[in-house]
């Protein structure tokens, strides 16, 4: 299994309408790099659910249930979407502020490219976040 971390702005899609609508698609990528990781997640990856430009924390976990397919916003091929369903909330949100002060998450995506909308989480990482959220899966 793989661990991601996607981003959104909560005033357009937040963790709380996922929860709300129970599954959703993640479209509208348009940056090459992130739409290369949408192509590279498997059905059953988990990924969390980061509120990006108001709140600047991860929010949530998520599933991939349907793996890269043309995105729907787009006429053609070139961008992808995956459709992704909400696990659960996390107990206690995690700060990109915290986070950036972990020096065992130094080199994560997120301290260094925080302008990446789909971004890869390695294991360490994923371990760490969760123990700062406080929650268990």
């Amino acid at each position: 299994m793989n661990y991601w971390l996607l981003k959104s702005e909560p005033f357009v899609f937040s963790f709380n309408q996922l929860l709300q609508d129970g599954s959703g698609v993640w479209d509208g990528v348009r940056n090459y790099q992130a739409r290369n990781f949408l192509r590279s997640m498997k059905e059953g990856d988990l990924g969390f659910f980061y509120h990006s430009n108001e709140g600047l924390e991860i929010v949530g976990i998520v599933e991939i249930t349907k793996e890269a397919f043309p995105d729907p916003t787009f006429d053609g091929d070139r961008w992808s979407a995956v459709e992704l369903i909400p696990v659960q909330k996390l107990n206690n949100p995690v700060k990109l502020s915290d986070i950036k002060q972990k020096a065992e998450l130094k080199d994560m995506v997120l301290v260094n490219n925080t302008r990446l909308s789909v971004q890869p989480v390695t294991s360490s990482e994923w371990s760490i976040i969760m123990q700062m959220s406080g929650t268990d899966i």
